[in-house]
């Protein structure tokens, strides 16, 4: 190998490894035009990237003399060479421009620079032309060779990489940034109709409660029917707002020695009435130990209520529904397993994630706004918690939960919430 050719080879390498190095996509593209015009002994070199909106070539890259003047130009791809090269996605040598009616004689005008001849290389990624790099006026009136075109080749593939990881972070950075929007005017949403609904429903429930005392059996029904479904909305408000705390931050642990046997017994006790209008047996087990917890016990109950309300409403007639509680090292345990539909694999990783629910609005039998799992996840995550699910297709299904005994004081101010 010659010195000139071992050069070449230590140059492209050093071009190479500042494609990882480079501070920003700029620096890196003037290296590559630098590094062309010198590897081929050409007066400058320039790289153009094709405008989609405008269908025609504009300078990206090029000598910093002419930046001012070149940036606003536009090279069309029929009757240019750069857009020959474009169209074509082949080299191009012209050796006299003044007998190449292929060149594009407006940049020269702008900049007045006189190109008497020049060799251009499309930059392709994955088979796609992004646009088109030249090298300007071989020194000394010599003629641009096939090695030139070759190192031209090897430069401009890397401006073509370079140029196209700067679209894609631009394109990331864009969809985060319209994503996080999205995620505040989702996250406001909830948190100003939660709020606003609060006052009237309550108004609405205990009117509708006052009335069904005062009326009796003869409007009865009605009057159940709007408190069951008061009650229903209500619900999910309190849901929303729980979901909406815990996500800004701003859910506080009110901590007591609160007993998880009491708990579970008065989760249970709640539920009973709709298990038995369903036929389905909920059961217990905590044993005799009251197994004591420093936590909020409210908001514990909720998780719990909410596991078992979902274990229900998945468990045909017939089923069973099962809550387990005790100690393991350290921690307290609690598990509600139900012998329902059970959940797909591919379901798993996402059943707490808010609004996520297993069957489609087109074919599930279940309602619900999909929140009781997001809030059982939330007030467990509270108390330093953990909460996970095992499931089987047609087997039922098993949530769990840990909690540590003591509550640490990290655990009593809301932490980040993660999907």
């Amino acid at each position: 190998m010659t010195n000139e050719r071992l050069d070449h080879l230590e140059r492209l390498l050093e071009v190479v490894r500042g494609l990882t190095t480079a501070p920003d996509i700029e620096s890196f593209l003037q290296t590559v035009i630098t590094e062309a015009s010198e590897m081929t002994d050409s007066a400058f070199a320039s790289i153009l990237e094709y405008d989609k909106e405008a269908k025609e070539l504009r300078f990206l890259s090029m000598q910093w003399i002419h930046r001012d003047l070149l940036r606003p130009v536009g090279v069309p791809i029929d009757g240019s060479a750069a857009g020959w090269v474009f169209r074509h996605a082949q080299p191009l040598i012209i050796q006299d421009t003044r007998i190449d009616q292929r060149h594009f004689k407006v940049p020269d005008r702008v900049s007045q620079y006189d190109t008497r001849s020049l060799a251009a290389v499309p930059l392709v990624v994955r088979g796609e032309v992004i646009g088109v790099m030249e090298a300007i006026n071989k020194k000394d009136g010599a003629h641009f060779t096939e090695e030139d075109l070759a190192i031209l080749g090897t430069l401009g593939a890397l401006a073509a990489q370079a140029m196209r990881n700067f679209t894609l972070m631009q394109d990331v950075k864009r969809a985060r940034i319209e994503l996080a929007e999205l995620e505040r005017l989702k996250s406001d949403f909830i948190a100003i109709t939660s709020h606003e609904l609060r006052t009237p429903l309550g108004l609405i429930l205990g009117h509708a409660t006052f009335l069904r005392e005062l009326i009796g059996e003869k409007h009865g029904e009605q009057l159940d029917t709007i408190i069951r479904n008061t009650t229903k909305l209500k619900e999910i408000v309190e849901n929303l707002a729980d979901v909406d705390n815990y996500r800004k931050g701003s859910s506080r642990v009110r901590s007591n020695q609160v007993s998880m046997t009491r708990i579970v017994e008065d989760v249970a006790l709640t539920f009973q009435d709709e298990a038995k209008s369903r036929n389905i047996t909920l059961q217990t087990e905590t044993g005799s130990d009251p197994l004591y917890i420093d936590a909020d016990g409210v908001k514990i109950n909720i998780a719990l209520s909410n596991l078992v309300k979902n274990a229900l409403q998945f468990t045909d007639p017939g089923g069973v529904v099962s809550v387990k509680a005790g100690e393991e090292s350290g921690y307290l345990k609690v598990s509600v397993t139900d012998s329902g539909i059970g959940i797909p694999a591919r379901d798993l990783p996402r059943v707490f994630e808010r609004f996520f629910q297993v069957e489609t609005h087109l074919t599930r039998r279940h309602t619900g706004m999909g929140l009781g799992l997001a809030v059982a996840k939330a007030m467990v995550e509270l108390h330093g918690g953990r909460i996970w699910v095992e499931s089987e297709v047609g087997k039922g299904s098993t949530f769990t939960f840990l909690l540590p005994i003591q509550l640490s004081g990290d655990s009593v101010k809301a932490k980040p919430f993660a999907e």
